[in-house]
């Protein structure tokens, strides 16, 4: 009987680990497709309005985004590949928007091999930038910062865009801590909030901090893990 219990027990262990890593799979794979038709009509506008280069560059971080989300099946990345994952996108969103967005990127060297859910920089800031900096509708500007504290690793998305007022941030708040959210609005906060908890436990996910028409700071909070996953 104990023998039984024991293959039992092993066998609950064997299956939750595998629903856990087709839940992270499926909150993976619901990212939004209308980057993706935003990227290639600005392909063409630049094609039709003969910008060459810009449509070589387009092009260029366009496969270089997708070719880092997919990341060979992999659930966890080096940190280093999310940085290229994040900086594509910056650099296409660069030539759709203009003048209109500036960003930096500061993720220390020392941070390059560390382990991160793949896609969790990407949607922060896209929310940064419609959410932020398009409302704000003047100059904006993305931040990425990355540092080590304790044995943790701190990554800060700081946007000066509008910003929201406390009982817009308690919206968000409570919309990205629920199991579920029908609210599509919020959704890549939660997915990306959920994923990381999957994968590291409840004491690791985002925190939010904004002020109205000053901006927006999010903070993603991951254990410094170095290996693979």
């Amino acid at each position: 009987m104990i023998e039984k219990l024991s293959d039992l027990i092993e066998t609950v262990k064997v299956e939750q680990s595998n629903l856990r890593e087709t839940e992270i799979k499926l909150l993976q794979e619901q990212i939004n497709p209308h980057f993706l038709y935003n990227t290639l009509d600005t392909i063409i506008w630049l094609a039709e309005s003969g910008r060459q280069d810009d449509v070589v560059e387009v092009v260029g971080s366009l496969s270089k985004y997708f070719r880092t989300s997919l990341s060979k099946g992999k659930d966890l990345v080096t940190l280093k590949d999310e940085e290229t994952h994040v900086c594509s996108y910056l650099q296409i969103q660069k030539v759709r928007y203009g003048d209109i967005l500036e960003y930096e990127i500061d993720l220390p060297k020392e941070l390059s091999l560390c382990r991160i859910p793949k896609i969790t920089l990407q949607p922060i800031v896209e929310n940064a930038l419609y959410h932020g900096i398009k409302n704000k509708r003047s100059k904006g500007k993305i931040q990425v910062i990355g540092r080590i504290v304790n044995d943790s690793i701190i990554i800060k998305v700081i946007d000066n865009g509008l910003g929201m007022t406390s009982e817009r941030l308690k919206q968000v708040t409570e919309s990205m801590q629920r199991k579920s959210t029908e609210n599509k609005e919020f959704y890549g906060l939660f997915n990306v909030n959920e994923r990381i908890r999957m994968v590291f436990g409840p004491d690791y996910g985002l925190s939010i901090k904004s002020t109205y028409e000053a901006g927006t700071e999010v903070t993603i909070c991951l254990p410094r893990v170095v290996k693979e996953d």
